[in-house]
């Protein structure tokens, strides 16, 4: 009996072929309604990045003339600059606690908000302001909350007595990147919340009934039911936070820009300050890489370690 199985003019060949076929005209027909997320893709992300790597590469004055040519030379500055490794270590440490603590706050209130209680409506609500008001905004606010003469915050802390005086909290590098955490944290929470929320709808009550009749206990049905099947959303909520946390400008900016030097930035408002007071827009562009660079690799690595979408 003949082989039908192999062979190029096998039937099993022509299906796979006509299967091709099918695809690729599949392919081209979908390109028209495909175009304009493609254009978007192109104008917002690729191209910039590309020029932003291009740059990185070339010789451009103060004034923004580009003179040809440089090599790896801003790479090279980028490096010397002194305060470039407490710059890193900020990074990390502001990413990292910013991310973390975000992280675990937002479950517990996911976890609180997915409750029936009288007002929840109206708590949900209040949890969206931080997220729905400007950065810069609540940045402000919190610069003038903490200013040691008159900021409100700091003469709360004085009243219910965990200051016996007003600090100077946004004086010196440590406090003041510390004071950006903590805003930041506060406002990376609502968004947070509301996707570990959205992950939690998505569970079954079944599930966790069954759970409780088999005996387990909140803490560990809990731990072995629902935080399992929260992986994709919490993946999706880490991976968002990452990315917006390591770009994070107005925070920072407006709360240790004050501060003289590097010591308490991050590689995203070391790169703002190579700018707005050096000028050097090719170093700057250098630093940008070294963002995108780092960025990706965390993210790579994360998505490796944690497999989100593997079977639970």
């Amino acid at each position: 009996m003949a082989d039908l199985s192999s062979g190029p003019g096998t039937p099993v060949a022509a299906v796979k072929r006509t299967r091709r076929l099918w695809g690729s005209e599949s392919s081209v027909s979908a390109l028209p309604w495909l175009a304009p997320a493609l254009a978007l893709i192109v104008g917002v992300v690729i191209f910039p990045a590309g020029y932003m790597i291009y740059n990185s590469f070339r010789a451009i004055s103060k004034s923004g003339v580009d003179r040809g040519w440089a090599g790896w030379d801003n790479y090279a500055s980028m490096l010397d600059i002194g305060a470039l490794g407490r710059v890193l270590i900020n990074t990390a440490a502001w990413v990292t606690v910013v991310v973390a603590v975000t992280l675990v706050i937002s479950i517990a209130l996911a976890l609180f908000l997915n409750q029936r209680f009288p007002g929840r409506t109206a708590v949900r609500l209040a949890l969206i302001v931080p997220w729905a008001a400007s950065v810069v905004m609540t940045s402000t606010v919190f610069v003038y909350g903490l200013n040691r003469y008159y900021g409100i915050i700091n003469q709360a802390l004085v009243d219910v007595g965990l200051l016996s005086e007003p600090a100077g909290f946004l004086e010196t590098a440590v406090p003041a990147f510390a004071s950006a955490v903590a805003v930041a944290i506060f406002v990376s929470i609502p968004f947070t919340t509301f996707v570990v929320l959205a992950g939690l709808q998505t569970i079954p009550a079944e599930t966790v009934e069954a759970a409780h009749i088999d005996g387990a206990g909140r803490v560990s049905t809990f731990w072995k039911i629902v935080l399992p099947m929260l992986r994709p959303a919490i993946a999706v909520a880490t991976i968002v936070n990452i990315i917006n946390v390591f770009n994070s400008l107005p925070i920072l900016y407006a709360m240790t820009d004050p501060i003289p030097g590097y010591d308490a930035d991050t590689t995203t408002t070391l790169m703002f300050k190579i700018i707005q007071r050096e000028r050097e827009l090719d170093v700057a562009s250098a630093i940008s890489v070294l963002n995108f660079v780092i960025v990706l690799a965390v993210i790579v690595v994360y998505l490796r370690v944690t497999r989100p979408m593997r079977e639970v």
